[in-house]
């Protein structure tokens, strides 16, 4: 099967392998699968060149054999595991790197990529249920705007005319002059509404991939209720469940600490954390650095204190990444609670609007033809 942008190329060895002309890319549903795999195939006794082979067979995804397959024919060139990853950063990131190297130097790849795979999949089911918790009320949304839209773009105008024609020269209620200014925009000026839309969401893009702009962002979804609540433990678990499963698999704690920043979508908490990597660097410990971030709950911060005292960190930051990862199953079911009803008013609140709108002016003319 061949794919648009994708071209046959005789591999070592024998065979075609596609290559594509942007850089391929696993998805994480691929990567979970080659990592859970792989782990698995080494475990049995495997050696790694070969169980990358035996992988790169049996991939039916074009994408996923040729990233297989560049990394078998890195390894088998001379490169370590870490090092040919290291060539694929969009499908590697510096995390899966980092941990493939402490798993070579400690001699426990196996382990390592089991942990890997258990990190992976956590995220991925976490994403899930984040994802999930939207679908309702964006389908909502969408099908609130897609009502008003008709009825300001066929309704409403037929309403007006016959407005015009039958009181004509009296004054209409405020609220409906509003409505068909905007029905009236909505029909004539649709283009330039959705150039001016398209716009704000480019400038807004451009805007979060500004150090300022991303932090003012996540600085209000951290304020913000009842949303913030969901935003601190997504985030706590996250940090705990990352810089845990760094730290058990042999990576120094300032090492572990800068790759969780760089690996952090949150700009806020990617500035505490390296807050911390500070002080941690200057001898000090992650406690006091963790509370003056105030970024992170305060029994997350007393657990990690427990932790560094007892010596027990990694296995102290993986029980706090369950623990919050239980809380964010039952603050998204609270929110989806709390959003249904929200999302129905907000739905009858825009269509009876509008409806209000229209039955202003039929009154005072029923009134009159009486």
């Amino acid at each position: 099967m061949q794919y648009p942008g994708i071209q046959a190329k005789r591999k070592k060895g024998g065979g075609l392998r596609f290559i594509p002309f942007w850089s391929p890319k696993l998805s994480l549903k691929l990567l979970c699968r080659f990592t859970r795999q792989l782990g698995i195939l080494l475990d049995a006794g495997l050696p790694l060149l070969r169980g990358l082979r035996t992988l790169e067979k049996q991939a039916k995804d074009p994408m996923a054999k040729q990233v297989i397959g560049e990394l078998a024919d890195d390894i088998e060139g001379g490169m370590t595991f870490s090092e040919a990853m290291s060539k694929h950063p969009k499908s590697f990131n510096r995390l899966f790197v980092n941990m493939i190297r402490a798993g070579e130097a400690s001699g426990s790849m196996e382990s390592v990529l089991d942990k890997l795979a258990e990190f992976m999949e956590k995220s991925a089911k976490l994403k899930a249920r984040v994802k999930t918790a939207l679908t309702y009320p964006l389908s909502v949304l969408f099908i609130a705007l897609s009502i008003a839209s008709g009825l300001m773009i066929f309704i409403v105008p037929k309403f007006a005319k016959i407005f015009d024609e039958m009181l004509a020269g009296e004054p209409l209620p405020g609220f409906t002059v509003f409505v068909m200014a905007v029905s009236d925009f909505m029909k004539t000026k649709w283009l330039q509404g959705l150039i001016a839309g398209g716009a704000g969401y480019f400038l807004f893009k451009m805007a979060m991939k500004t150090k300022i702009g991303s932090y003012a962002f996540d600085y209000i979804a951290y304020k913000v209720p009842p949303i913030n609540q969901l935003v601190i433990k997504i985030n706590t678990a996250r940090f705990c469940s990352t810089l845990g499963t760094l730290m058990s698999s042999g990576v120094s704690i300032l090492q572990a600490l800068i790759i969780t920043r760089d690996t952090f979508g949150n700009q806020l908490v990617a500035d505490a954390i390296q807050t911390v990597h500070d002080a941690v660097a200057e001898g000090e410990g992650m406690t006091k650095p963790l509370e003056s971030t105030q970024v992170f709950p305060g029994m997350v911060v007393s657990m990690i204190e427990v932790g560094e005292e007892t010596g027990s960190l990694p296995d102290m930051l993986g029980r706090i990444a369950v623990n919050y990862e239980e809380e964010v199953d039952q603050t998204v079911e609270v929110l989806t609670a709390l959003i249904e009803p929200a999302m129905i008013c907000f739905l009858a609140g825009v269509v009876g609007g509008i409806v209000i709108a229209l039955f202003m002016p039929l009154i005072k003319l029923i009134d009159s033809l009486g």
